[in-house]
């Protein structure tokens, strides 16, 4: 196999553990980069991403970030989409009555307005630190700065995202993708981005989506999986994201995209 680009997930892909990638994977990248251009596509904000970038030796590379609405080449902006001001005064409206906290993130900006052990866990494993002041605060400052959110991290109880999520898509869902990334967190972002557009926002012009094999476990990864020339799968996947994937690598824990491209792409 030989493709011109590699685009892998973070968190749950390539990532062997919370916060890390291996030394097999640091290896393995090592072996195709100078050949195949290395790209990591996350729901991360940049500063989340740059330490893996250094770690792999590919801080050359363009970064996809938040999902897609943040795509960065250096310091230097490619794409940048947000959600406006006027959209996050009304989620937060409507989550103010409820146990639900807004994480608002802008550039390498992370804003809270407590700490928590969903906080902490993001603290500790994306290497990143949130500054702590009531959203009213942010929205005000961000309103003045004309400014947006390229995501929002809905923090809730299960029974507040329970009453959340069907509120948010009758309200939002042509203007905002909303991804319940598990029974607590509910993740916000701009409907016009994907990990898909984004990346085809960096092909260059003798570059087709055929050239791209690209690795991912959630479902913001399918529609990337399904369009690229060879989409795979880690084994700890969801359900409906193997089922599109040509291949099923080993887990994430087990070092399957390092395994694949061993086996696979290095010649």
């Amino acid at each position: 196999m030989r493709y011109k680009i590699l685009c892998s997930d973070l968190d749950g892909t390539l990532l062997s553990t919370k916060s890390d990638v291996s030394t097999y994977a640091i290896e393995q990248i090592n072996k195709i980069k100078n050949d195949t251009r290395i790209i990591l596509v996350s729901a991360r904000m940049p500063n989340a991403m740059r330490y893996i970038q250094e770690s792999l030796g590919i801080t050359n590379q363009t970064i996809i970030c938040y999902n897609g609405a943040l795509v960065l080449s250096g310091q230097q902006e490619l794409n940048s989409v947000v959600i406006p001001i006027n959209l996050l005064k009304e989620i937060y409206s409507i989550c103010i009555d409820l146990d639900a906290d807004l994480g608002l993130y802008y550039s390498n900006e992370w804003y809270v307005p407590k700490t928590s052990i969903r906080v902490e866990k993001e603290t500790k494993y994306t290497k990143t630190t949130p500054t702590f002041e009531s959203t009213s605060t942010t929205l005000s400052n961000w309103e003045q700065r004309k400014i947006g959110a390229h995501k929002i991290m809905l923090m809730c109880t299960k029974e507040s995202a329970d009453k959340l999520m069907p509120r948010l898509k009758e309200k939002f869902s042509d203007e905002l993708n909303l991804y319940r990334s598990n029974d607590t967190l509910i993740e916000i972002a701009p409907k016009s981005v994907s990990k898909l557009s984004a990346i085809k926002l960096v092909m260059d012009s003798n570059e087709s989506l055929e050239d791209i094999i690209a690795f991912g476990d959630n479902y913001n990864d399918i529609e990337m999986l399904e369009n690229v020339g060879f989409g795979v799968a880690v084994e700890n996947a969801r359900e409906e994201v193997k089922a599109i994937s040509k291949y099923v690598t080993l887990k994430n824990t087990e070092d399957g995209v390092a395994h694949f491209i061993e086996e696979h792409l290095v010649n």
